[in-house]
């Protein structure tokens, strides 16, 4: 899908991909297109790059993204009232009073206010009210910050909230539930592959009651506040409050939007939680959790400070190593947790995560920043579970794959900002296309005798000097070929969603169709345990986060049947290694906010470990030489009737993932005689052991002789030359 999306973006307005409209330019802090409506006086801006600055009186200043759109123009309507404003409420240090003394409560001091939950989906659909909608797919429900939109419009799932052409006073409410400290606005236009739509300027009404309403007013003049929002649809755009306001309501109401258009907008309300002393409302939820860790987002300076941390604390069961260097000359840091670390013991498997692949997709770099601690802490407690793991396997948590460009999170960067590295190369489609090698090959009956179904070489043109391929894609290749990975999970944002391979379609030019792996059974089986686990996917009260409802399916999907993926690592890491990958879609909202982040990791945290724990299922064993009991290195073990294969690492152990079920398998190496035998996978936790002893051949066993300058044996000598006798 994003290929199509791509090759739409020439000549279709601004979708998911953060496409800028035609025409349009970015002129840094240059005003909108628009006519500024009577009583509006434009607050103190600064650069988008920045964070909204703190003001002495503890108020924050206005930061406004604009970009300037020529030859378009604008509509403004003239609007009646809703209702008379009532007395205007100001956020005090302790004390508020509401209009007509509803509500009394004492604040809770907070720097700044997080988002109410538009974006992460916090606030459910009953909680978002409009005057009116074109239609379902473009109701009140549909009004989210970065809400993503399918191909087609008009159908469930379009790109945001539009109000009918006819509504002379549109209006977006949001019910918080509890009264709040309202604080800002951030806004977008609406999603769509097909048209423009976008608000240019709005007013902020707030109530206790949702009858009883009352504006944000301008310093200034006093009268209400009229906020610039959208010139293109996708560029977020905040407005901070003159002054901040508790109420239980908001709305908002556009004042004008694109000519041609209709009033269309996605949003997200920043707002603080007050205290209720009196119990007059219900208690909110809270995000929290009880493992004491660092919930904060972590810049690549205050990322490896942590790592060197937790490495202090647990010294004998982590190393910290890097696998090479970013297109920008960062390291790629990776920590290992085991009870050996920097060894691979024989018969102990080698597990993975990988963060950051998209910059802007945070959770996964925060998620396995918390593992660390997690698995740290829980090992000095002698947690029998997480002890467990680390001497049974080898954990390698490569956090931040691809450094975000902006640390200002998704409420303000929008939805692909910072996707891309700082080449601007989609590393998700960098890896070499090994699949259409496998095809050709397959279609022309050359697997497995002639080409084999596993471990497929670089194509050429990829190994060139001057290919493009980035510098992380490259230190990933070289990591997985010193490390005999068995499995891994490549931990992205955006959705609530565990795809797995192929993620490629095999028909050519396919948009999206399903194509299983060999190993489908296994995969399945992985994906399920992650979306099984995962307390977000298995809330059966959450709506979709998009236009795809992935519930349906128990939040599993193969990534080709989804979107195809040329080049994706998945794809990759099975049919150039024996890693068997899958990509787990942890968020709806790419960048949460901090506040957030406990509770995300309460939502992944057993996901995480059971995951890991799948590593036992399956066989596994060790490929000797039945005369030194030496370990043969790239062995070949073949399971009956599945057509991949996987090899021995270089003391001879291996891994085989497989489902329960019984099984014929062969071991076969270069010089050695095959070996086939029965091994049975209970549903009892593995892996089941399955050994080999493989015996040289006589040709093995004469090079051997020749190479080492001995005699040949009698037995042998006889042996051969029955052999000349037979050729003669």
């Amino acid at each position: 899908m994003w290929g199509l999306l791509l090759a739409l973006g020439a000549f279709a307005p601004a979708v998911g991909l953060g496409l800028g409209a035609p025409g349009a330019s970015v002129l840094g802090l240059a005003p909108p297109a628009t006519t500024e409506a009577p009583g509006w006086t434009p607050a103190p801006r600064s650069s988008p790059a920045q964070p909204p600055a703190e003001r002495a009186n503890g108020t924050s200043e206005q930061h406004i993204r604009i970009r300037v759109i020529k030859k378009k123009k604008v509509i403004m309507k003239k609007r009646k009232k809703l209702t008379r404003p009532s007395p205007r409420v100001t956020a005090r240090p302790l004390v508020t009073t509401s209009p007509a003394g509803t509500v009394n409560l004492t604040e809770k001091q907070e720097p700044g206010c997080p988002p109410l939950g538009l974006e992460s989906l916090r606030v459910s659909d009953y909680q978002l009210e409009a005057s009116t909608s074109q239609s379902f797919g473009l109701g009140p429900h549909r009004g989210r910050l970065n809400i993503q939109s399918g191909l087609e419009d008009g159908d469930l799932y379009d790109g945001g909230w539009c109000a009918e052409e006819q509504d002379s006073e549109p209006w977006l409410q949001v019910d918080a539930r509890h009264p709040v400290r309202f604080s800002g606005v951030v806004t977008q236009g609406r999603n769509s592959v097909w048209r423009y739509d976008w608000v240019t300027s709005y007013k902020v009404q707030f109530s206790n009651d949702s009858r009883t309403w009352w504006g944000s007013k301008n310093h200034s003049s006093g009268m209400d506040a009229v906020f610039p929002a959208n010139s293109d649809p996708e560029t977020p755009v905040l407005n901070l409050l003159p002054e901040p306001q508790v109420a239980r309501f908001i709305r908002l109401l556009p004042q004008t939007w694109l000519e041609g258009g209709a009033p269309c907008l996605r949003a997200e309300i920043l707002a603080c939680p007050v205290s209720d002393p009196n119990d007059l409302f219900p208690e909110a939820s809270v995000l929290g959790s009880s493992d004491p860790l660092d919930f904060r987002h972590h810049d690549y300076k205050a990322m490896r400070k942590l790592m060197k941390q937790v490495n202090e604390q647990c010294p004998n069961i982590t190393r910290i190593y890097s696998i090479g260097k970013s297109h920008k000359g960062l390291k790629l840091y990776v920590m290992e947790m085991s009870d050996h670390p920097g060894e691979h013991e024989l018969g102990e498997p080698e597990v993975r995560y990988v963060a950051g692949m998209h910059g802007n997709e945070a959770l996964g770099r925060e998620l396995l920043l918390l593992l660390m601690q997690f698995l740290c802490r829980e090992f000095l407690r002698g947690d029998p579970r997480v002890t467990r793991l680390l001497t049974e396997m080898r954990i390698h948590l490569l956090v931040g794959l691809n450094q975000p460009v902006s640390w200002q999170g998704s409420e303000l960067v929008g939805w692909a900002e910072g996707r891309w590295n700082h080449q601007g190369i989609d590393l998700n489609h960098n890896f070499a296309d090994l699949n259409t090698q496998l095809w050709e090959a397959e279609d022309d009956g050359l697997v497995p005798h002639t080409v084999p179904n596993h471990h497929l070489p670089l194509p050429t043109y990829y190994t060139l000097p001057n290919a493009t391929v980035a510098p992380e894609t490259r230190a990933v290749i070289q990591w997985m070929k010193r490390i005999p990975f068995v499995l891994s999970a490549n931990l992205h944002g955006g959705e609530l969603v565990v795809s797995y391979p192929f993620d490629m379609t095999r028909t050519p030019w396919a948009a999206r169709e399903l194509t299983p792996t060999p190993d489908d059974a296994v995969f399945r089986w992985l994906s399920t345990v992650y979306a099984g686990t995962n307390r977000a996917m298995q809330d059966t009260d959450r709506r979709p986060c998009h236009s795809q409802d992935f519930s349906l399916h128990g939040n599993v999907i193969n990534g080709a049947d989804w979107h195809t993926v040329p080049g994706s690592m998945n794809d990759f890491s099975y049919l150039h290694t024996n890693c068997f990958e899958v990509t787990v879609e942890l968020s709806c909202d790419k960048f949460p906010h901090e506040h957030e982040l406990p509770q995300e990791w309460e939502n992944n945290k057993d996901a995480l470990l059971t995951y890991l724990e799948q590593v036992r299922m399956g066989i596994a064993g060790v490929v000797r030489d039945k005369d030194t009991e030496l370990g043969i290195a790239d062995a070949v073990i073949a399971v009956d009737g599945i057509n991949h294969d996987v090899t021995t690492a270089w003391d001879g152990d291996y891994w085989r993932l497989l489902t329960p079920g019984d099984y014929m398998v062969t071991a076969s190496a270069e010089g050695y005689h095959s070996v086939t035998r029965s091994c049975r996978v209970p549903f009892e936790e593995g892996p089941v052991p399955c050994n080999f002893l493989l015996t040289k051949t006589p040709k093995e066993r004469l090079r051997e002789l020749l190479a080492a300058g001995a005699k040949i044996p009698p037995d042998l000598r006889r042996r051969l030359e029955r052999l000349r006798g037979r050729k003669n």
